[in-house]
């Protein structure tokens, strides 16, 4: 059975300051009928934003959003478990450092918690510890922390759904004639070396950081989808009916 990571950003989990729950109602059916042919791991954002529901305090301060990822981890862990519930399906949070993915022996630690839990048919939502990482200690955004959480799962696919629904051959804000680049499968360094524009303000990355993602699993030899966590009619698409009609899969040619 094909393993896959499903990401899931902040852009998409949020709304006006609070989670878009319809928006994560359809993921969470998403995911269910996924996983019918499909072991299936999300990386999930949306803890900070959770907290500042329901206490304002200004993210600019690192201890302040570090206050709202731990007030918001259980907000959004019970909204997953509930939505989860639904459909008869246990899911459960699992926290990760920098520190964790830097050893070889908590690497396994984590692949063989998630292991257990995927055995059990249980789906392991995994985010970065916000609320413990430091500065100089992080992954710094749940781009790279799906990428690398795929490879030390031997995960066989990462799809990544953002308010950016593909990878373009020129930046589609500015350029009306911008085009979608369906398969990718080398990236060039002078695009790797952008400023990321996040677009949301809970956001940590832009289309930078998920180039970064597909480069790394790329040289990994590991598939990456990028498509619209608004819609999910094209991830739907591809991997429930394998037509790609939207969204961009990075991938070595085999």
């Amino acid at each position: 059975m094909r393993r896959v990571v499903v990401k899931v950003g902040s852009a998409v989990l949020t709304q006006n300051d609070s989670i878009a729950l319809e928006r994560m109602r359809e993921l969470v059916d998403f995911l269910c009928e996924l996983r019918e042919s499909n072991e299936v791991i999300l990386v999930s954002s949306g803890a900070v934003a959770a907290g500042y529901t329901a206490l304002k305090l200004d993210r600019s301060v690192l201890q302040n959003k570090q206050a709202l990822a731990a007030i918001g981890q259980p907000i959004l862990m019970n909204k997953y478990s509930k939505k989860f519930g639904a459909h008869d399906v246990l899911s459960a949070q699992v926290l990760v450092t920098a520190a964790n993915l830097q050893r070889d022996d908590e690497i396994q630690r984590i692949k063989d918690t998630v292991n257990t839990l995927l055995s059990n048919g249980v789906i392991p939502i995994v985010n970065e510890n916000d609320a413990t990482s430091t500065k100089e200690l992080v992954v710094g955004d749940n781009d790279q922390l799906s990428a690398y959480i795929t490879k030390h799962t031997d995960s066989d696919l990462l799809i990544i759904l953002s308010d950016i629904d593909a990878y373009y051959d020129k930046d589609p804000r500015q350029f009306s004639d911008a085009k979608i680049l369906k398969v990718v499968d080398s990236i060039d360094e002078n695009e790797l070396e952008k400023e990321a524009t996040p677009h949301g303000a809970f956001a940590t990355g832009g289309i930078l950081t998920k180039l970064k993602a597909a480069n790394y699993l790329l040289g990994h030899g590991i598939d990456m989808v990028l498509t619209s966590g608004y819609d999910l009619s094209d991830i739907k698409s591809l991997m429930l009916q394998n037509r790609h009609e939207g969204g961009t899969l990075f991938t070595k040619a085999k």
